[in-house]
């Protein structure tokens, strides 16, 4: 068990019965009364962020998870396939598993999944991904006074707003955090 004083960035604990990781945590103390500690986290199994405000001194259970280097494969209806960088072994996720990297995935890509007591409950991916652009309207020369941008779908199904200049087939460098235009690769 840890206290809230114990807390920091990437730790990983379990609160409610569900696994989250802290983002980000505050500590803050008004003028009269107890401190309080305010946490942004990430679930590790849905993905979804959250913020929650707890009293100092409260405890939590902390969570030790497992890291597996692993490749890509291939999706097999809802099931996406992976292999194991140093057994060969083959570990499958759905899609609700995976949630919205499933589309930052791209065939032999290398990632790791994080594992809890031996079952994969979800993926970290890498911070930028390269992803081709399938479809696109063309961008026409001075059609706006300043940069604008426009919708491209890439060749994993993800909708990003891209600049004018960005064509069918082009190479796009995508930050899988903000799922936002980088730059072209």
């Amino acid at each position: 068990m840890i206290s809230t004083g114990d807390l920091k960035k990437g730790l990983s604990i379990e609160l409610d019965g569900q696994l989250y990781t802290i983002l980000d945590w505050q500590h803050i103390k008004l003028g009269r009364g107890g401190a309080t500690v305010r946490l942004k986290l990430r679930n590790l199994r849905t993905g979804a962020i959250v913020e929650r405000t707890f009293d100092a001194g409260e405890k939590f259970r902390r969570v030790f998870l497992d890291r597996v280097h692993v490749m890509y494969q291939y999706r097999d209806g809802d099931q996406y396939h992976f292999m194991d960088t140093t057994t060969y072994e083959d570990i499958v996720l759905t899609e609700d598993q995976l949630g919205d990297a499933r589309l930052y995935l791209t065939d032999n890509m290398e990632l790791d999944i994080i594992m809890y007591e031996g079952q994969p409950i979800s993926v970290e991916l890498p911070e930028k991904v390269v992803l081709r652009v399938t479809y696109t309207e063309p961008g026409v020369k001075g059609d706006t006074a300043t940069g604008g941008s426009k919708p491209a779908t890439t060749e994993t199904g993800l909708v990003v707003q891209v600049p004018l200049f960005v064509n069918i087939g082009d190479l796009i460098r995508i930050n899988t955090t903000t799922g936002e235009y980088v730059e072209r690769a």
